[in-house]
């Protein structure tokens, strides 16, 4: 028997998906590369996920179904290769997001233990654990999974919130104030470009789709669900990059890129500051990875369910799908091989993609959804010129992460297209 969900328990699986690990993962690459104008970055790449739920809301009234994304790709385009390939993309895109969050852990924790002198180790030790933790935890209760994340939501938003309000007071009379200035902008581009690499940190709203068939009253809570939750986010980090980048010098945020957040607490309430604010993110952090390994390993379940991945992948070990442990190996291996900005561009490059096509298929299917054709089509064109920008501003900057993007799209249609060859053989 499912669980009926209200409206505040969808808007609390949007924002949990968005407010994971991500925030603490790209929030001093983001000023890195927006400088000043951070918040005006957080914003576009908000404003993107705002145009692309509305065809997540119509999708998901009309095709309600636990399988989410994997089910409208395959609703817009039939059991082809190239839903095929999609779908394969949104698990490869899981694993990278997984790889994000274990990058953040492994970037927080030794800040409260360090395990050597060696910051290297330390971070690789860290992520590397956490993934076999959170591992070890969903193959032995999926009901304990759902207890932390419940529970970890009302954590996190109390500590970010608190963040928040405490840090504005601490702004009047911040000579850091002036780096919001416009002057300290990047270009326009480049704040767009900066908006995209940090994409990822939006994402998890599509984790209402999934949810789509237990919530109450849907047609009024699931359009509140996902607009609520995506502008409730757009507004935290807003105010976050806002707090951070007038709290901080630009030189001491490049020095703490990778836990940026717990140092923007500093000037304000020193080193218990510092230290709450770390411990938010690894709470964060570990309940986005406990979080992300089932999903993914339902998607994955849900993937070869359509055909669109070998049977295998349908067996289970220790009562779970073989997906989960594969999920987790996928993750180990690229979060000790890979650093933060190409794990974080490959992420968003898959997402944008994804999103894009979820897009046409809510253009294609408006007849039947009764929705806008309009919006998605804009949605679909500003994904895709956005995956554009990204490229073409990486490309120079961060080539490795480019590659891997790419290299990750080509994969998962060449192993769509042999497997789908196969099959037909037998």
């Amino acid at each position: 028997m499912n669980t009926k969900i209200g409206l505040k328990e969808a808007m609390s699986i949007g924002i949990g998906g968005m407010v994971g690990g991500g925030i603490f993962a790209v929030l001093g690459l983001a000023v890195a590369l927006a400088k000043g104008g951070t918040p005006i970055a957080f914003l576009f790449a908000g404003v993107l996920a705002l145009i692309t739920s509305y065809s997540y809301v119509h999708l998901s009234k009309t095709y309600p179904d636990r399988g989410g994304t994997v089910k409208f790709i395959n609703q817009g385009f039939g059991k082809s290769i190239f839903s095929g390939a999609i779908s394969n993309l949104l698990w490869v895109s899981y694993i990278i997001m997984l790889s994000l969050y274990a990058s953040a852990f492994g970037s927080y924790a030794p800040n409260l233990f360090e395990i050597t002198q060696n910051k290297t180790i330390n971070f690789h030790i860290y992520a590397s654990l956490i993934i076999v933790l959170a591992t070890f935890i969903n193959y032995y209760s999926i009901a304990v999974v759902s207890k932390i994340e419940s529970y970890a939501v009302i954590i996190k938003l109390c500590i970010l919130i608190a963040f928040i309000f405490i840090g504005a007071y601490g702004l009047v009379g911040n000579e850091n104030l002036t780096q919001l200035a416009v002057s300290n902008w990047e270009t326009p581009i480049k704040l767009f470009a900066g908006g995209m690499v940090i994409f990822v940190a939006y994402e998890g709203f599509e984790l209402i789709a999934n949810a789509a068939p237990d919530i109450i009253n849907p047609e009024k809570n699931i359009p509140k669900a996902y607009y609520y939750s995506i502008i409730f986010v757009i507004v935290l980090y807003i105010l976050i990059a806002l707090v951070t980048v007038g709290s901080l010098p630009f030189s001491k945020i490049a020095t703490a890129q990778d836990y940026v957040l717990a140092e923007a607490a500093k000037p304000m309430l020193g080193k218990i500051g510092f230290s709450i604010i770390t411990i938010a993110a690894l709470i964060s952090t570990f309940s986005a990875i406990n979080a992300s390994l089932l999903g993914g390993s339902r998607v994955n379940y849900e993937i070869a369910e359509d055909d669109e991945l070998p049977h295998h992948f349908l067996s289970k070990l220790w009562g779970q799908p073989i997906g989960l442990l594969i999920t987790a190996i996928a993750t180990l291996v690229l979060v000790n091989i890979l650093d933060l900005e190409s794990i974080s561009t490959a992420g968003s490059v898959g997402f944008l993609i994804i999103f894009g096509i979820v897009n046409i298929v809510g253009y294609k299917q408006s007849k039947e959804t009764g929705g806008n054709k309009i919006i998605p089509f804009i949605g679909f064109i500003l994904c895709m010129t956005a995956t554009v920008v990204l490229i073409n501003q990486q490309i120079t900057s961060n080539t490795i992460g480019v590659i891997i993007s790419i290299a990750i799209i080509l994969g998962c249609f060449i192993a769509e297209w042999i497997y789908k060859k196969t099959e037909i053989k037998k």
